[in-house]
């Protein structure tokens, strides 16, 4: 028997030579997933935050090109960018708004698996590091509009100073070590930081909290993208205004997640307590309620003092976030009246929410209990068949020549906008582009899974069904 040996050459056989490489890294452990069939996107939050933490970086090694850390050319650069370097505009926005997703995105993921009680099967570490990674990466992001030096970013910092002095024993080190002696110490520093030691920070953790396998579907991954491209395109950033330490600053507020933690700060109790040791708390029993939950099933409805605490928190994220924002608009009164919040009020809010919490986790499940129920009895007393919405092959056709046609108007509308200068509608454009992308694999995706089923049989005509007739003949006759 002669064995034959197949030689490959040209493109085919580099191909199979990379293949053959990278088999022996770790994109073993990763999948890049092309439709097969409908899936949850709330199984790939995960999975989309680590996409947008890639456009984070490559996003933010493009504006270090120009970015300068220093005290009087900050701002300065960043108009720089904004207005005068080729796609400037577009790469700031991305970055801005992408910093925005990855933090929604990390509190959705983290949320989902919380009421899953996807940390009950021997996923404690995984929970652990998770919730770590994200107060890391909203300290990545706050890093991230500091070194802007407007007066957003001069609220922020001096929050952050005074928070550090009034840590006991460790603050006054530690805010040396990050602000340096002077604002020319503390730009070049939140640079370090921002650009260097939370990033690798944010590695380390990465690489423990990701499961061994890695799925990245890419119709999620262009959706997330189109999203960042439109909401930039529709909520272009602006540049605020040049912090000058001469001038008074105006009222502003953090960014949205970190308004939480200015409410809090803004009833002039103290700093430590309600900037520290509040978010501490409220991060610790995150971290300990894979130890804390004792309860031997994962549906949330079988776990209702679990549920209870989650809804709990959520509903105290959204109102202390809202209330963070809320500046009273009587400019009759002082400054510092009109950011006083009565903490007596906000105290007693949250403590009200705590059996509203409960009682609303109460109704919740006896509901769903109540609809499986109902739906089991359905099922044995009721037809067999269950309503569902199929599209046909000729339907399924006609959706594709649409998202095909205007695939291609989007296309030269991003084209003409890019040309004509409107920044923000280009990336509009871009953005819808990647989403009808997104919808041309979801298509796909349902009829790859339509064609799967089985066909009913063909429906038998009357004059098949009727039984044919035996005529007698009489023998006696």
């Amino acid at each position: 028997m002669t064995t034959m040996l197949e030689r490959r050459t040209g493109a085919v056989g580099f191909f199979y030579w990379l293949q053959d490489g990278l088999d022996r890294t770790i994109f073993t452990g990763i999948k890049f997933s092309f439709p097969a069939r409908f899936v949850s996107p709330f199984g790939f939050l995960g999975m989309l935050t680590f996409i947008v933490f890639v456009i984070l970086g490559i996003s933010g090694a493009l504006l270090m090109f120009y970015y300068q850390p220093i005290l009087d050319r900050a701002w300065d650069s960043v108009t720089f960018i904004n207005d005068d370097v080729p796609f400037g505009f577009h790469i700031r926005n991305i970055h801005y708004h992408g910093s925005n997703a990855m933090v929604l995105l990390a509190v959705l993921h983290m949320y989902y698996q919380y009421f899953s009680g996807r940390y009950k099967i021997r996923n404690e570490v995984l929970w652990m590091t998770g919730v770590v990674l994200g107060v890391v990466t909203i300290l990545e992001a706050f890093t991230g509009y500091d070194i802007i030096f407007s007066e957003r970013a001069e609220l922020a910092i001096s929050i952050m100073a005074s928070l550090m002095t009034s840590a006991p024993i460790v603050g006054p080190p530690i805010r040396d070590a990050i602000l340096g002696s002077g604002f020319a110490d503390f730009v070049l520093r939140l640079y370090a930081l921002h650009v260097f030691i939370l990033p690798i920070a944010m590695l380390g953790l990465m690489a423990v909290h990701f499961p061994r396998f890695l799925v990245f579907d890419v119709p999620m991954v262009m959706a997330i993208g189109g999203a960042i491209l439109i909401t930039g395109g529709v909520f272009p950033i602006d540049m605020g205004f040049k912090f000058e330490p001469t001038v008074p600053p105006g009222v502003t507020v953090p960014e949205w997640y970190l308004t939480g933690i200015y409410a809090f700060m803004r009833t002039q109790y103290d700093k430590f307590v309600t900037g520290a040791l509040w978010p501490g708390l409220f991060i610790l029993a995150f971290v300990l309620i894979p130890f804390i939950d004792r309860y031997k099933k994962f549906s949330w409805r079988d776990r209702p003092i679990i549920t209870a605490f989650g809804i709990t928190s959520l509903a105290q994220i959204m109102v202390t976030t809202y209330w963070g924002f809320y500046i009273s608009p009587d400019i009759s009164l002082s400054l510092v009246e009109r950011l006083v919040i009565d903490p007596i009020f906000l105290y007693s809010v949250m403590i009200l929410m705590v059996p509203l919490g409960l009682g609303f986790t109460y109704m919740m499940i006896k509901l769903a209990n109540e609809a499986e129920r109902k739906s089991k009895l359905a099922k044995s007393t009721g037809p067999n068949k269950v309503a569902t919405i199929n599209l046909s092959e000729k339907w399924i056709n006609w959706v594709l020549v649409a998202l095909l046609a205007f695939q291609v108007f989007l296309n030269i509308a991003a084209y003409n906008a890019a040309l004509t200068g409107m920044k923000n509608i280009s990336l509009f454009f871009i953005g819808i582009i990647l989403l009808v992308f997104a919808a041309f694999f979801h298509v796909y995706r349902y009829s790859m899974s339509q064609q799967k089923n089985t066909p009913p049989p063909a429906p038998v005509s009357k004059l098949e069904e009727k039984p044919k007739q035996i005529t007698t003949v009489d023998e006696s006759s």
